[in-house]
């Protein structure tokens, strides 16, 4: 695969909440992305428009064509943004059923996060989220987007941030970087597959 082949980013909108905010940050950040990175393909995995099974599965079970179809995405990103509130000092619970459904499928790849909440912007969820794709051999970039304070008004009509240089400009630093990260583990991965 050549270093100028597009890249491939899921975009994981990580909440499920009655009147979330989640769509309106997804699509800030999506129209930021696909601005910053006209020739790379950003797939926008909703959490809400999912059917994940209510128990988690044991390994090896055999999965449905619709879970077979979602971790064939998660599969075939070469990096990965989610975006996620804070709940309760945490992430979403939805969000980490979604994770641990997979597994060798993030293997040796990028993560970005874009976060939202309170005062604290949602970085304590990104501190714990980057705990778990640790474990799972993900290379989490430093940079990410966070939005403090947020409520229903945060963004204008248009889908403009009220701090929109501020974001955009946060959004590019983090972009930057899980593009870097994104083409040297994929090229990593087609010359020794990771074990």
């Amino acid at each position: 695969m050549s270093s100028t082949t597009p890249l491939r980013v899921a975009v994981v909108i990580g909440s499920t909440r009655e009147g979330r905010l989640a769509p309106t940050v997804g699509a800030w950040f999506a129209d930021r992305a696909r601005g910053h990175s006209p020739h790379t393909h950003f797939d926008v995995i909703d959490l809400a428009d999912l059917d994940l099974p209510d128990t988690h599965p044991s390994w090896g079970h055999q999965r449905t064509p619709a879970q077979a179809e979602l971790a064939a995405r998660v599969e075939d990103a070469d990096a990965y943004v989610i975006v996620t509130p804070e709940y309760n000092h945490s992430f979403p619970a939805h969000l980490k059923h979604f994770i641990d459904l997979h597994h060798t499928e993030w293997k040796a790849k990028p993560v970005g996060f874009v976060s939202y909440g309170g005062v604290a912007g949602g970085l304590r969820a990104v501190e714990q989220l980057r705990l778990v794709f640790a474990e799972l051999h993900c290379a989490t970039v430093r940079d990410g987007v966070s939005f403090h304070k947020v409520t229903g008004d945060h963004f204008a009509e248009g889908g403009l941030a009220h701090d929109e240089r501020g974001a955009a400009g946060a959004a590019k630093v983090m972009l930057d970087q899980l593009d870097w990260w994104a083409r040297a583990l994929r090229t990593a991965r087609a010359q020794t597959p990771y074990r």
